[in-house]
């Protein structure tokens, strides 16, 4: 897996600690069920996570997640109130 993150979304994750933590979050909706990417620099403590090597930061995703996207893209969002949005593979909805 590769990581693209902006300089700004690596500088934050730095700033709080250097870790972050990439899980799936689904919902329902009208048109079916839909399926994101939730970023945070603290682990959400009803998930087990496995670290995944990267060079900028350390990357957790959760232990029973079948596959990691071919890219995980992060960016910085928010002016007063930031956090970091990551992409599968590009994409916001995971595939």
């Amino acid at each position: 897996m590769r990581l693209v993150a902006s300089p700004e979304a690596t500088a934050f994750v730095r700033a709080r600690g250097g870790q972050l933590f990439v899980w799936t979050e689904s919902t329902r909706c009208c048109s079916g069920l839909s399926t994101r990417l939730k970023a945070h620099t603290e682990p959400d403590s009803e998930r087990a996570f496995r670290r995944v090597p990267s060079d900028q930061i350390d990357l957790f995703f959760p232990e029973r997640l079948g596959r990691l996207p071919e890219e995980l893209h992060l960016e910085l969002r928010g002016r007063r109130r930031q956090r970091i949005e990551a992409f599968w593979d590009g994409c916001a909805w995971v595939l």
